[in-house]
């Protein structure tokens, strides 16, 4: 990854409420905004920022569907920041 990138993610995910999103977005394949917003308990426009951050960030995928839009986890994406943080602790000896 570039460190642009690694810089990006770590940034939307050094948000409280950008991590309990992606929480409560692995919890299905696919949730939609709206449901976003009920479980999290902040106004729509709030929660359009966020996921508006971990989509610029590449973590999360938007689809729409009809006149709404859907969000899955990139864990490709992902892991290639999971792998990044490992390399920074593993032993080169």
């Amino acid at each position: 990854m570039k460190p642009k990138e690694i810089e990006r993610i770590s940034k939307a995910l050094g948000d409280p409420h950008r991590l309990r999103i992606m929480q409560e977005v692995k919890k299905l394949e696919w949730m939609p905004c709206a449901q976003i917003c009920e479980m999290i308990e902040l106004a729509q426009p709030s929660v359009s920022h966020h996921i508006k951050q971990l989509v610029d960030a590449g973590l999360l995928i938007p689809e729409k569907e009809g006149r709404n839009i859907k969000y899955t986890i990139d864990k490709e994406v992902f892991g290639q920041y999971i792998n990044f943080l490992n390399s920074l602790v593993e032993n080169n000896t």
